[in-house]
């Protein structure tokens, strides 16, 4: 048994290789949205071939594009096709077949000149952590170059084995201010994660350089100085789910049991100098980070 996973990796594009892919990105769903039109009018989910395809992209790509095409098809159908599906965000697959990549760039074949031709794109492959380097060494699946904002992403799905497990094992974890997280397995192991009081400082800092920015009257600094705080908030919560689900995969957990968040602001016992914390901090990101 295997369960999918999906890499992402940033791609440094130059300005000629941004123009290549935003081209080929709107071709891609134009074409794919015109075939899935002559489908339905036809009322014929038969899968097109490349040759029947006549649009400027490689034939691998076209391939691909004939797949998703029947699959919306088909969802179309399933509903009786009282909504057609229709792509509107620019993106563009490919199979494992066609596409390679090494330490520091990806290559793919894209369309240029009037013909087909594999391109190197330096890409981020390698993380911090080696996550990437470690699931990419599995069995590969398509990619899917999309962009988010100004940065283009590589999408590669990876086929990842997972281990049966015979027994269920369970931890709880339970979330607060003092301690961040605190889980119990079990077989009463208990592991705090998390550095509280610091957080609490920070907070505290945050929050006396925005009152100080208030009285001077610059909302424009204020705003960047929360931007600051969030991304700060955020990556301590990343951390924090990080540890936690190192702990598990070490102690062999299969389930994690998470404290219920509902009205947590009404129900949790603090003090008072505690309450603006407890009202700024995202419980709920935590949690879901660590699902």
């Amino acid at each position: 048994m295997s369960q999918v996973v999906t890499v992402e990796v940033r791609i440094y594009a130059t300005r000629r290789q941004d123009a290549i892919l935003k081209r080929m990105g709107k071709t891609y769903i134009q074409t794919a949205n015109r075939v899935v039109a002559n489908m339905v009018a036809s009322e014929d989910g038969k899968r097109w071939s490349s040759k029947d395809i006549d649009t400027p992209l490689p034939s691998a790509v076209k391939n691909q594009l004939a797949g998703d095409a029947v699959g919306i098809y088909k969802k179309a159908r399933k509903e009786e096709f009282k909504r057609i599906p229709v792509l509107k965000k620019p993106v563009c697959v490919w199979n494992n077949q066609n596409y390679s990549f090494d330490f520091e760039s990806i290559s793919f074949p894209v369309w240029m000149d009037g013909k087909s031709a594999k391109m190197r794109f330096r890409a981020a492959m390698v993380d911090k952590d080696n996550r990437n380097t470690r699931l990419l060494a599995n069995k590969l699946g398509t990619l899917r170059v999309t962009k988010k904002g100004r940065k283009w992403i590589a999408q590669i799905s990876v086929h990842v084995p997972t281990v049966p497990r015979t027994g269920v094992r369970v931890m709880g974890v339970d979330l607060g201010l003092k301690v961040p997280a605190v889980a119990v397995t079990d077989d009463d192991t208990t592991r705090f994660f998390g550095n509280g009081r610091k957080n609490k400082y920070m907070k505290r800092k945050f929050r006396a350089e925005r009152k100080a920015l208030g009285k001077k009257k610059k909302p424009k600094a204020i705003k960047r100085r929360n931007q600051k705080e969030q991304r700060w908030m955020r990556d301590k919560d990343h951390k924090v789910s990080r540890a936690i689900v190192d702990f598990a995969r070490q102690k062999k957990i299969s389930v994690i049991r998470l404290e219920l968040l509902a009205n947590i602001r009404q129900t949790a016992r603090t003090s008072r100098k505690n309450n603006q914390n407890l009202h700024s901090w995202s419980f709920y990101r935590l949690a879901s980070f660590i699902e």
